[in-house]
């Protein structure tokens, strides 16, 4: 394992034996299509500001807007707010006490992630981003109360969705499609700092091509795990990222809670007590 926290002691678990994988590629055909007639979202500009990236990602280059926006002047940051909602809601003056984007009261418009984009070179590494369930906070995206797939959804992606419901969770909190766009790659960050979740988040991460390289790494990013699997389980307080391919990449990631009888599977055939 390395440092590494895994699940039942591995790095993640293949469960490509509880998935039908004989219809990967038509959901493939389908999302692909699909995708050509809804509107993506960006995502993961801000992982640094956040805190939540490896030490080396905070050394890279790559623009962050969270340090982006608290950089700005108060002439700069008056045209941001004007590409936003209800910019008359800001004080240019008072711009340091105002937090911007995931996790926020204040979610990023596309036409302010376009902006920091194009004026201060912001690199999105998600810019294909869409729920298929909706799920405003990171705190909530295990909790399937209120929420459902979407209307749009299930018209535009009725196989993927009638799949997505097949699969063995109690209740879903949030189910998204993380893409990237060519020679882009997810910087290396982890979703839940070790030691602070009393247990690790139930989830499903299918790669219908099983083209995206993604890979696990230990705190001190001596050692590299690619996940090759095209249905899979990791510990999200491992560090994980996303190496670059000269060509777009999804997949898609479903969190929840299992059912019981699938979560109890998981450990007998891991030979791990309940």
């Amino acid at each position: 394992m390395a440092a590494l926290c895994g699940l039942f002691g591995r790095p993640y678990l293949d469960l490509e034996r509880y998935v039908d994988l004989g219809r990967l590629a038509a959901l493939d055909d389908e999302i692909c299509l699909g995708l050509t007639r809804v509107e993506p979202w960006y995502t993961g500009g801000s992982l640094k500001w956040m805190g939540v990236v490896a030490p080396s990602v905070q050394r890279d280059p790559y623009a962050d807007y969270g340090r982006v926006i608290a950089a700005m002047g108060e002439d700069e940051f008056r045209r941001f707010c004007s590409l936003g909602e209800a910019p008359e809601r800001f004080d240019p003056a008072r711009r340091g006490e105002y937090a911007f984007g995931d996790e926020t009261e204040n979610p990023l418009t596309k036409e302010q992630m376009l902006y920091l984009n194009y004026k201060h070179g912001v690199y999105f590494p998600w810019k294909v981003v869409y729920h298929f369930v909706e799920n405003r906070l990171w705190a909530d995206k295990h909790s399937g109360r209120g929420k459902g797939f979407t209307g749009e959804a299930r018209a535009v992606f009725p196989e993927t969705v009638a799949f997505l419901r097949a699969l063995p969770f109690r209740e879903i909190g949030r189910c998204v499609l993380f893409g990237l766009e060519a020679n882009d790659h997810a910087p290396l960050h982890r979703d839940a700092e070790p030691g602070r979740a009393e247990q690790v988040g139930h989830s499903i991460s299918l790669c219908p091509r099983g083209d995206k390289r993604f890979y696990l790494s230990d705190p001190a990013e001596s050692r590299r795990v690619p996940v090759t699997a095209r249905a899979y389980w990791f510990n999200e307080m491992d560090y994980h990222g996303v190496e670059p391919d000269p060509y777009f990449r999804y997949s898609i990631r479903v969190d929840g809670v299992f059912e019981p009888s699938f979560l109890k599977t998981l450990r007998e055939r891991h030979r791990q007590a309940p």
